[in-house]
């Protein structure tokens, strides 16, 4: 097997892989990047950017649905699930080329596709990556390997068709029937689409509606989604088995579901284990790589970034990882992380929750409104949801905030900017806002605050 001497090898092409791989490349370095399935990672490929694309159309159905509440006039409103999605991948595939084509123009980069298997030095010397019939020696290893769907071993599911979000996002037909086994972000956002395609739609919600959210927040959501007609179902899973429609759930409390097709959306696990039994490195109970403040693992010269770190499951997170390890000056500490679940609307978060507000021993203040209470999203008729912000009492730094309904996911990213910058509350209570708009009530809110009980 002849081998090749690199100065470093990058191990998956997500988001922070090509930017690493490309700014050594472009120091002179001779670089190796290995991607086992398609450069872009999860957020390319079968995450984010496919997702929100297809969501866009399912977004277009409601809309024409409720024209007659704007005033407008239109006919039966109909879904062609195919040329949706069409329109997904003829986006997805344009950006895979353009990535594509970045990555052959960057000079000392050779891109490799197959399986990379890693032996690592304990002394930090030189690291063997083997991947399809050769060998690579570098004394710097890059793993940006991602995460995958995790698949819980449930009686039965091998006798049935199963689909995680890689086969959902592959089909040609609408599902008549979908049943989503999970209630977190993935289940809740496929789930609302699917309906709104025209599927009946089943979400199997046994650990709870968003569970990471606050109680009061979770049931807003279930609500959202119970009248546009998605059904909600709190018992756990106990089986699965074929049946004449294609598919039946049963569930602990002896309920049975059947439908024709089942998407499991249980979470997400590392890709540690695919470099092989004996890379050496590190991980903690889940499989993730342990990592220091700059990306270090337990072994010299193997950095970890992105999903297979544990330090952010976001696209965002995994780009700014690539970002701060450029930087000598930035550490993952203190990262201040937002993030959404891109049901329509949003729900955008940072920060503590409520719960964990009331649990930290901090006095705490407290504001929240109703949509249904800001100017622009009755304008609209877009009234679901909330807003939320905590504030230390004591520091008037923002300790957190909820904000659920329109523009949710843009405007969480203004109190994630001043919660970051370490701006005190009063600051946003005094600016002056545009009118209308979403974010011009953020500082009524602020305005507003008072002791949390």
């Amino acid at each position: 097997m002849p081998t090749t001497e690199c100065d470093a090898i990058v191990i998956g092409a997500g988001q922070p892989g090509p930017g690493i791989a490309g700014s050594l490349a472009d120091k002179g370095k001779r670089v190796a990047m290995i991607e086992m399935e398609r450069a872009g990672g999860t957020c390319l490929n079968h995450g984010c950017k496919p997702t929100k694309a297809l969501r866009a159309s399912a977004a277009v159905a409601h809309q024409a649905r409720r024209a007659g509440e704007y005033g407008v006039r239109v006919g039966e409103v109909q879904v062609d699930f195919a040329a949706a999605m069409d329109r997904v991948w003829s986006i997805i595939d344009e950006l895979r080329e353009s990535l594509d084509d970045w990555i052959d123009g960057v000079d000392n980069l050779e891109m490799i596709n197959g399986a990379a298997t890693l032996i690592t030095d304990p002394d930090g010397d030189a690291h063997w990556v083997s991947v399809e019939d050769r060998e690579l020696v570098a004394p710097q290893v890059y793993l940006n390997l991602g995460a995958r769907a995790s698949v819980p071993p449930l009686p039965g599911l091998d006798s049935v068709p199963y689909m995680t979000e890689v086969e959902l996002l592959a089909l040609r037909e609408l599902p008549p029937h979908l049943i989503v086994v999970g209630g977190g972000y993935i289940g809740l956002e496929f789930g609302q689409m699917f309906r709104r395609f025209g599927s009946d739609v089943t979400i199997i919600a046994g650990g709870g509606v968003a569970p990471r959210e606050d109680e009061d927040v979770s049931a807003m959501i279930a609500d959202m989604l119970t009248e546009e007609g998605v059904r909600i179902v709190s018992g756990r899973t106990a089986r699965l088995g074929p049946n004449s429609a294609g598919v039946e759930v049963g569930l602990d409390d002896g309920t049975v579901i059947t439908g024709s097709h089942v998407l499991i959306a249980t979470g997400r696990r590392s890709n540690s284990d695919l470099l092989g039994p004996d890379h050496g490195i590190a991980t903690d109970e889940r499989g993730f790589f342990t990592i220091d403040s700059r990306f270090n693992t337990s072994v010299k010269g193997v950095w970890a970034l992105g999903d297979v770190n544990g330090h952010g499951a976001f696209t965002h997170t995994a780009y700014q990882d690539g970002q701060i390890l450029q930087d000598p000056s930035r550490s993952v500490d203190g990262r201040i992380t937002s993030y959404a679940m891109f049901t329509d609307p949003p729900l955008g978060r940072v920060g503590m929750s409520l719960r964990e507000a009331r649990d930290s021993g901090k006095k705490v203040l407290k504001a929240e409104v109703p949509m249904s209470s800001v100017s622009r999203a009755k304008l609209e008729s877009e009234t679901t949801g909330m807003m939320r912000v905590l504030v230390d009492a004591d520091t008037e730094l923002i300790l957190g905030a909820t904000i659920l309904g329109m523009h949710g996911d843009d405007l969480i990213q203004m109190l994630g900017l001043a919660m970051q910058a370490g701006v005190h509350y009063p600051a946003i209570r005094n600016m002056l806002p545009i009118h209308p708009t979403m974010a011009e009530f953020i500082p009524s809110l602020m305005g507003s605050l008072e002791p949390l009980d």
